[in-house]
């Protein structure tokens, strides 16, 4: 069955999607509506998915057999167009058919039309005598590393950096929502299917990144620089997409990533109809794991103002300096900041606290962490909401009432 992205199996699962309805399997499944499916588009999906065309009249309709001897005497009649006479009932009937169909690659056929998606596609080369525990592991990783480069595509199309950190997360996820998963039991292959709608930019993006990736690891193992992975961050290479690319390629003897276009929506504008299959090894390993460190070491502290509800104020004694933590609504593109504040600066966000006021802050937000503790605080001052909001955050104070007695008693973190 196709899951969506976070729904756990094995223990971890990509996060940010939903479940599609032709996700549990063609046998009780609903075929898509023939009014809306396009026999070319189907056409091109068979033959992507390695369907074979035998026989049928030219200009009418064509015969396709599924890949693989144990096909159970599938064949589908597809028209090539619904203009000529039961062109219509003969497409409803090759539909039908593929819904009852026991290959394999029936069960995607029917994502794609459902909803038109690119295909990703992850293999990793693994021992043919894996026992079961190291298929289930298997499966569990590659799900992991497939969840992983996903979000670093989507964080490329919200900015490029070396190291995104906690930045743009909550709106890289949401792009993803739509994106459902295929299963990954052996532990060697996985599909994500990625709508055009909401997740184009996304696959090109990815596209894009993991070929400079491909680039940068042959030219440091050719000769020791790193120069092409600064240069690859422009094209949306990252800490986070090496990182992915480490776990993908980790225990395995080898990795392969294809990307396929979505036949309804065609070849995005400066990409190949057909992009080359992207391929690791364990021994492009030290190169992915030389340019994280250097990502994350290179990236510089941001200078920021935010505005931000104080959720969590704590300090060692009833005096002296504390640290608060703010949920951010405004100036920075994470969701929560940790900052360390003299005595002065802490009372005041004490005092907005019980009130039910925002606090406006200036600093820089360190890449150490992720981003998420602001350093040199200044500018500490409370912001006047209307009294919506105020009661809003009021109502959150309540909600959260242990964290302010933590700030009255003086406990420790």
């Amino acid at each position: 069955m196709h899951r969506p992205m976070d729904e756990p199996t094995a223990g971890t699962a990509p996060a940010g999607s939903r479940t599609h309805p032709s996700a549990d399997g063609p046998a009780p499944g609903r075929p898509p509506d023939p009014a809306r499916v396009d026999p070319a588009v189907l056409g091109a999906l068979l033959r992507r998915h390695g369907w074979h065309r035998r026989g049928g009249t030219r200009g009418r309709y064509s015969r396709w057999v599924p890949p693989g001897p144990a096909t159970g005497g599938t064949s589908l009649l597809v028209p090539d167009s619904t203009a000529y006479p039961d062109g219509e009932d003969l497409l409803a009937e090759a539909l039908t058919a593929l819904t009852r169909s026991a290959a394999p690659s029936a069960r995607d056929i029917l994502v794609a039309l459902t909803v038109p998606s690119d295909e990703i596609r992850w293999w990793r080369e693994v021992p043919e005598d894996a026992s079961g525990a190291a298929d289930w592991t298997g499966a569990d990783q590659l799900r992991t590393a497939a969840r992983q480069i996903l979000l670093a595509g989507s964080l490329a199309v919200r900015g490029r950096a070396g190291y995104h950190g906690a930045r743009h997360r909550r709106k890289a996820l949401s792009t993803l929502e739509g994106t459902l998963v295929g299963p990954a039991a052996d532990g060697r292959s996985l599909t994500a299917f990625v709508p055009v709608a909401a997740g184009r930019a996304v696959a090109v993006q990815l596209y894009a990144a993991l070929h400079a990736a491909r680039e940068a690891v042959d030219y440091q193992r050719a000769t020791g620089g790193m120069d092409a992975f600064d240069a690859a961050v422009a094209a949306g290479v990252s800490r986070e997409l090496t990182e992915a690319l480490v776990s993908l390629v980790r225990g395995a003897e080898g990795a392969r990533i294809t990307l396929a276009w979505a036949p309804a929506a065609g070849t995005p504008e400066g990409c190949p109809a057909s992009p080359e299959p992207v391929e690791f090894s364990p021994g492009d390993l030290p190169a992915l794991r030389l340019a994280g460190v250097r990502y994350l070491q290179d990236e510089p502290a941001v200078p920021v103002r935010l505005t931000g509800a104080v959720v969590r104020l704590r300090r060692s004694g009833p005096r002296g300096p504390g640290v608060v933590r703010l949920r951010v609504l405004a100036g920075a593109e994470v969701t929560h900041v940790r900052i360390q504040l003299d005595e002065e600066a802490y009372r005041i966000a004490g005092h907005a606290h019980l009130v039910g006021l925002p606090l406006r802050v200036e600093g820089r937000l360190e890449s150490r962490g992720g981003f998420r503790r602001l350093g040199g605080a200044s500018q500490v001052t409370p912001v006047q909401v209307d009294e919506a909001e105020r009661d809003r955050l009021m109502k959150a104070l309540h909600e959260n009432v242990d964290f302010f007695e933590e700030a009255c008693t003086g406990d420790g973190e």
